[in-house]
């Protein structure tokens, strides 16, 4: 959302309570009251919903004399065959006879008083409202939009988006089942959300007897998650803050820190000279490392870069040089906010090498020190820390080191941080 309020955009009518917003009036529909407009709508709406006349059908009864009052049609006229043809007129009316089910609101499921969101549907239009209630800010009209389309009108309780069907706002058309749908949509402007997104889909349908139109299933795949068989024997795992691992399903709390390890079995033999060093981290929404999108906590080999953003991403020291434990600070993908819920899944995936223990430009583990404003590494001499502001130098082997000692691993977390 803007902090920064440049002026209502909003005009004043002869009601005391209506507003009309300049952004959208030339956009969509122009009504002087958009709630009286709305309830002109609403008895539109309700007319046409009213049943017809009550068709009389006649019925074939039993000739046996036995006095059995229970129909009985001609079996010809429903008799399968191949080929169509058309129905007889007694059938149409018997099919057509007007439905004494209770008759829906004309808004629809999200219609009503006190819904937080009502539509309305005629045969050239779609009407959205929405409660201002819903927001925290006298703004938030500046980023909520029908499709492409913007806030057109309002009064001191709603947002309304009026629309003609015709209007480029990204209507839907499906075809086979004869219905317009759009979205709603509420994107605050920034970088950081002080209130959640949302995508509010909806749609109007205009029904028809079974007789006239056929549904068609749409079979969808879904995803099929295997486990990856680990290529090395480094274990990066999720811990909790005593430093034990967590096995089952674990929710963060935005900002709370996440724990996490990144070692080798303890039953693998390693050198005692040797030092294991994570040099880039990120996390994604999803399982493949190469998806999008993805935030880099560790990189520059070995510079807790996201220790600038916060203090709870860090490197933390461990009673082995051979496992290397972190933190950083839990957070959720802004573009990926789900409209019914904020949580979201994390992969964690690590670039992770052995080398000596004493540290290099190339192989460190550098914390940065908001205090001082000066980067620090772990364990060995902070001049190895410099070129955090810059570009480290990469740990590819070079003719006269040993290859073991710059082994590389690239290592992601099996299970989703929730």
């Amino acid at each position: 959302m803007g902090f920064m309020h440049t002026g209502l955009l909003l005009l004043l009518f002869s009601s005391a309570y209506s507003y009309q917003f300049r952004s959208g009036a030339g956009s969509g529909l122009s009504v002087q009251d958009p709630e009286l407009e709305w309830a002109r709508m609403e008895t539109v709406i309700d007319e046409d919903m009213k049943p017809g006349p009550a068709l009389k059908t006649k019925l074939w009864r039993s000739g046996s004399g036995s006095g059995s009052s229970t129909p009985e049609y001609p079996k010809e006229a429903f008799k399968p065959e191949k080929g169509a043809r058309p129905l007889p007129d007694w059938v149409k009316e018997m099919l057509l006879r007007p439905s004494t089910a209770a008759k829906p609101a004309a808004g629809g499921a999200a219609a009503g008083r006190g819904k937080l969101v009502e539509i309305l549907c005629h045969v050239d239009r779609m009407y959205v409202r929405i409660r201002r209630q819903v927001f925290k800010t006298r703004d938030a009209y500046k980023n909520l939009k029908l499709g492409t389309c913007p806030v057109n009108q309002g009064t001191k309780d709603h947002y309304y988006l009026l629309y003609l069907l015709k209007t480029d706002c990204g209507f839907k058309r499906e075809v086979d089942y004869l219905s317009i749908g759009n979205v709603l949509h509420y994107k605050p402007a920034g970088v950081i959300l002080r209130e959640m997104p949302f995508d509010f889909s909806h749609g109007c349908c205009r029904w028809f007897h079974s007789y006239k139109v056929g549904f068609h299933p749409k079979l969808q795949g879904g995803t099929v998650f295997k486990a990856l068989q680990p290529k090395s024997n480094l274990i990066l795992t999720a811990q909790d803050a005593s430093g034990n691992e967590i096995t089952g399903p674990k929710t963060y709390t935005l900002g709370q820190p996440m724990y996490f390890e990144a070692k080798q079995p303890d039953n693998t033999a390693h050198s005692g000279d040797q030092r294991l060093y994570i040099n880039k981290c990120f996390m994604t929404a999803n399982q493949d490392p190469n998806s999008s999108p993805k935030y880099t906590a560790i990189d520059n080999q070995g510079c807790m870069i996201d220790g600038k953003v916060t203090v709870q991403s860090k490197f933390l020291s461990g009673a082995s040089k051979m496992a290397q434990k972190f933190s950083v600070g839990a957070l959720i993908f802004k573009d990926m906010v789900s409209p019914s819920s904020s949580s979201q899944q994390l992969y964690m995936h690590c670039e992770i090498s052995k080398g000596k223990l004493t540290p290099t430009p190339s192989s460190k583990a550098c914390n940065y020190d908001p205090a001082t404003k000066k980067w620090k590494e772990l364990y060995g001499d902070d001049s190895v820390c410099t070129c955090c502001e810059s570009t480290c130098p990469s740990a590819q082997p070079r003719g006269k080191d040993p290859p073991f000692l710059f082994t590389h691993y690239r290592k992601s977390l099996q299970k989703p941080l929730v």
